[in-house]
């Protein structure tokens, strides 16, 4: 059973302390100075610094489907003062509904020109209004290249897949050999992140989700999709999947008992692996 589940960031909060002559110092490679008595002091501990395998990113939800203009661009706003290493996403970032492509063109440079304020790396994924058809396809292609893709960072995979593949909420077969070759070749990863915009296994009929789930079965994962701009936490097999709610797409922000809110997901990978919380919009004020 799927049940709506909300995690939310309580604080953020920015120490200040005071620079003295120190007495005992840690390394200077922690930068960190003070006067510190052997025996006891006003603070919890010294340990600045974080494994350099440990690190955070963001996963952005769906945009399109109703867009509600400027909401995205508070997530962007944001994500900046957050800082994290690279943000994701779960697709449907154009309107799309046109068969003109100078007007998909002028769609894609608008969404580009939002994610370009972005000051870290931006991955995109196919949702169903960035691809309807041939035409919305080949467009895709020209600036974006490949419909769907993987990379490695910090010993963990991201898969990010296409569920409009052809379009219709199907994962080809094609794209189950690529990633069948991609997750025999990254066999000893230490965890394994899922995105894509349907949230196929939800869906009764074939949808090449099962095959996917298959090859994932002997690895430590999690999933993230979009789609109904409803969010919804759901385990499967002992792993968690997750269904975003809206970063500007149509909602009724009915608030967390309904899982209709914009937000992100804050995704802070650790040597036990992810810890993942909700960060709605709403929630943090940025200061001019």
């Amino acid at each position: 059973m799927r049940t709506h589940h909300l995690k939310t960031l309580a604080f953020i909060a920015i120490l200040f302390l005071p620079v003295v002559q120190p007495i005992c110092t840690e390394p200077a490679r922690s930068g960190f100075q003070a006067e510190i008595d052997p025996v006891v002091n006003p603070w919890t501990n010294l340990h600045f610094e974080r494994d350099p395998n440990d690190f955070a990113f963001a996963v952005v939800a769906d945009r399109a489907g109703g867009r509600r203009p400027g909401i995205f661009g508070q997530a962007v706003e944001r994500l900046n003062l957050l800082r994290p290493e690279f943000v994701m996403c779960v697709g449907d970032l154009i309107d799309g509904a046109s068969q003109e492509v100078a007007e998909l063109d002028q769609q894609w440079d608008e969404f580009d020109g939002l994610v370009h304020r972005l000051n870290r790396p931006f991955f995109y994924t196919v949702g169903n209004h960035d691809i309807k058809d041939v035409t919305m396809e080949a467009v895709w292609a020209k600036r974006l290249g490949r419909k769907y893709y993987s990379f490695t960072y910090q010993d963990v995979l991201f898969l990010v897949l296409c569920s409009q593949d052809p379009p219709g909420r199907t994962i080809g077969d094609e794209q189950i050999e690529h990633f069948r070759e991609v997750l025999a070749q990254n066999k000893d990863t230490r965890w394994t992140f899922v995105f894509l915009h349907h949230p196929l296994w939800t869906y009764d009929q074939a949808t090449g989700w099962k095959q996917i789930e298959e090859l994932l079965a002997d690895r430590p994962y999690t999933v993230f999709a979009g789609h109904t701009h409803t969010y919804e936490e759901s385990i499967r097999e002992g792993r968690k999947f997750y269904i975003l709610g809206t970063t500007g797409g149509g909602s009724g922000l009915r608030g967390p008992d309904y899982g209709e809110f914009d937000h992100f997901l804050w995704v802070d990978m650790g040597k036990k692996g992810p810890e993942i919380g909700n960060i709605l919009l709403d929630g943090i004020r940025l200061e001019q």
